[in-house]
C-alpha cells in the first residue's frame, strides 16, 4: 500500500464528498517499532505505581485480576484487529466505529479516547513529579509538571519514526527492569532470603497469610479497580494502524503475543513480589517493584528502579501525546475537529493536534497542589480514565458486532477472525458492567462515575451543535442511506 494516501471512500464518506479527507499520514513504523509500543501499552504506569494498592485490595488474588482482565482484552484487541484489518484504509478505531455505527460514533469514540489520554497523561505528569521528588528530594512539583509536556513535545514534532524510536526504546528499558525484577525475586527465592522483619523469601508466601482471597469476594472485585488502569493505552496499535508498515503481519504479531505479556509482566512480576515480600507487608502508597530491590539491598538498584518507573510514566504520556494528536487530526478530516488540527507539517505530523494536546497535560499542576496525596491523586484521576477506556473499549466491540452484521462477507474472508466472535463480545461487555460495579464500591474510584457522564452530557451537547453542519449532515444522511440498501439487499436475498 503506498505510504501517502486518503481513504477509501464508504458510502458514508461518498456522500460527504470524499475531497475533504486528504490525509497524508506516513507509513514508517516498522515491526519492531509496532511491537514495543504494543508492549510498551500492556505495560502502564498502573502496574509500577498502583499495583501496591492493587495488592492491598485484592491480596494474593491480584495475580487473577490481571489474568483476567488480560483475558478479556485479548479479545477486544482481536475485534480492532479484524476490522482494521478489513479495510486498510481505516486511520484507527474512531475511524471505523463512524463507518460502521454513524459519525455520531466516530465523534464520540475520538473525543471520548483524547480525553482519556489527556486524563491519563494528567497521572502520569502526577507520578512522574512523585518520582522526581524521590530522587530529587525538595524539587518543586511545578518543574517536572511543566517541563515533561514541553519534552513530549520536542518528541514527537520531527517525525512518527522518532516518535516510533523514542517509544522503543522507552519500552525496552520497561522491559529489562521487569525481567531484571523477576530473576532478582527467583534468586531471593531460591536462597530463602530473610527480610529485616524476619519475613522468609518463599513461594508459600502467597498463599501461607489468609489464601489467595484473603478479604473474600469484595476484596477480589475491589481489586479491579486500579488493576484496569494498568491495561490503559493496550489499543495503541490501533492508534497508529494508518502509520504502520505491512500491518497484514505486523498487527496480528502484536496482538497475539498479548497474554504472553501479560502472563510474564503482570502475573510473573507480583507473583515474585508476593512470593518476597508477604502481600501484607506492601505498602500501598509505594511502588512495590521498588520495595522489592531495596529490600534485597540493592540500594543503587532501587534508585535506577525509581528511574525506570519515571520513565515508564514519561512512556506512557508520550504515547498519549501520539495517540490524541492523531485522533484529533483524523477527527478534523470528518468536520469533528477545527480544520487547523486536520494539516500536517513538511514533516508529515499533525503538529497543531499535538500542540493542542500538550497544553491540557499542564492540569496536572492544578491537581499536584489540590490534593493531600499523590497516590490520592493518582487513583482519582486513574478511575476516571478507566470509565473512559472502557467506553472505547466497548465502542470497539460494539462497532465489531455492527461489522459482522453489516459486513458479512469480510468476516467471512478474514484470515485474523476473532475467536469466539459470535458471543464473546457480549461476554466482554458485561465484564465491562461489573468493571462499572467495582469502581462504585470505594469513594475514591466512585467519583468516576459523577465525572464521568459529565462529560458525555458536555460531548453530546457538542455533537448536537455539530451534526448541523452541512459536511455532518451529507455523512448521516450517507449512512442512512448505505443501511437502507443493505436491507433491501438483505430482503432481496431472502
Amino acid at each position: 500500500m503506498p505510504e501517502s494516501v486518503s481513504k477509501a471512500p464508504s458510502t458514508t464518506d461518498r456522500a460527504a464528498g470524499e475531497s475533504h479527507r486528504s490525509p497524508h499520514l506516513t507509513r514508517a513504523l516498522s515491526n519492531r517499532h509496532i511491537q514495543l509500543l504494543a508492549i510498551g501499552g500492556a505495560i502502564g504506569t498502573g502496574l509500577f505505581m498502583g499495583s501496591g494498592k492493587t495488592i492491598s485490595l485484592a491480596g494474593p488474588s491480584v495475580i487473577f485480576v490481571y489474568m483476567i482482565i488480560g483475558f478479556m482484552l485479548f479479545f477486544v484487541m482481536r475485534a480492532m484487529g479484524e476490522i482494521l484489518l478489513s479495510n486498510l484504509e481505516y486511520k484507527s478505531f474512531s475511524d471505523f466505529a463512524g463507518d460502521l455505527l454513524g459519525p455520531w460514533a466516530g465523534f464520540f469514540t475520538g473525543w471520548s479516547y483524547w480525553f482519556f489520554w489527556v486524563v491519563t497523561g494528567v497521572a502520569d505528569i502526577v507520578a512522574i513529579a512523585g518520582y522526581v521528588d524521590l530522587l530529587a528530594p525538595g524539587t518543586p512539583l511545578w518543574i517536572p509538571a511543566l517541563a515533561t509536556p514541553v519534552v513530549l513535545l520536542l518528541l514527537n514534532l520531527p517525525t512518527v519514526k522518532a516518535f516510533g524510536e523514542a517509544e522503543f526504546w522507552f519500552a525496552i528499558i520497561k522491559v529489562v527492569a521487569i525481567l531484571a525484577l523477576i530473576v532478582t525475586g527467583i534468586v531471593m527465592i531460591a536462597t530463602r532470603f530473610t527480610s529485616p522483619g524476619g519475613a522468609v523469601a518463599d513461594i508459600a508466601n502467597i498463599w501461607n497469610d489468609g489464601g489467595m482471597f484473603p478479604h473474600g469476594l469484595f476484596g477480589f472485585i475491589l481489586g479491579f479497580q486500579i488493576a484496569i488502569f494498568a491495561f490503559a493505552g493496550i489499543e495503541l496499535v490501533g492508534t497508529a494502524a494508518a502509520e504502520t508498515k505491512d500491518p497484514e503481519k505486523t498487527l496480528p504479531r502484536a496482538i497475539n503475543s498479548i497474554p504472553v505479556r501479560v502472563l510474564l509482566f503482570y502475573v510473573g512480576a507480583l507473583t515474585v513480589i508476593m512470593a518476597v515480600n508477604p502481600w501484607r507487608t506492601i505498602d500501598p502508597a509505594n511502588s512495590p517493584f521498588i520495595g522489592m530491590f531495596a529490600l534485597a539491598g540493592l540500594g543503587i538498584a532501587a534508585v535506577v528502579v525509581n528511574l525506570v518507573v519515571l520513565t515508564s510514566a514519561a512512556s506512557s504520556a508520550n504515547s498519549g501525546i501520539y495517540s490524541t494528536s492523531r485522533m484529533v487530526y483524523g477527527l478534523a478530516q470528518d468536520g469533528n475537529a477545527p480544520d487547523s488540527f486536520g494539516k500536517l507539517s513538511s514533516r508529515k505530523v499533525p503538529q497543531n493536534a499535538l500542540l493542542f494536546s500538550c497544553i491540557f497535560l499542564l492540569a496536572g499542576l492544578i491537581l499536584l497542589y489540590s490534593g493531600d496525596s499523590l497516590i490520592g491523586a493518582f487513583t482519582v484521576v486513574t478511575s476516571v480514565a478507566s470509565v473512559l477506556t472502557m467506553f472505547v473499549w466497548s465502542m470497539i466491540l460494539i462497532s465489531y458486532l455492527a461489522f459482522r452484521r453489516r459486513r458479512p462477507e469480510l468476516h467471512e474472508q478474514s484470515s485474523f477472525k476473532m475467536p469466539g466472535s459470535s458471543f464473546m463480545p457480549y461476554v466482554v461487555l458485561a465484564f465491562f458492567l461489573f468493571m462499572l460495579v467495582a469502581l462504585a464500591q470505594a469513594d475514591d474510584t466512585r467519583l468516576a462515575l459523577f465525572v464521568a457522564p459529565i462529560w458525555f452530557v458536555l460531548l453530546g451537547a457538542a455533537w448536537l451543535v455539530n451534526r448541523r453542519t452541512p459536511l455532518q449532515q451529507a455523512r448521516i444522511e450517507g449512512h442512512r442511506a448505505s443501511l437502507r440498501a443493505e436491507r433491501a439487499q438483505a430482503v432481496a436475498q431472502h
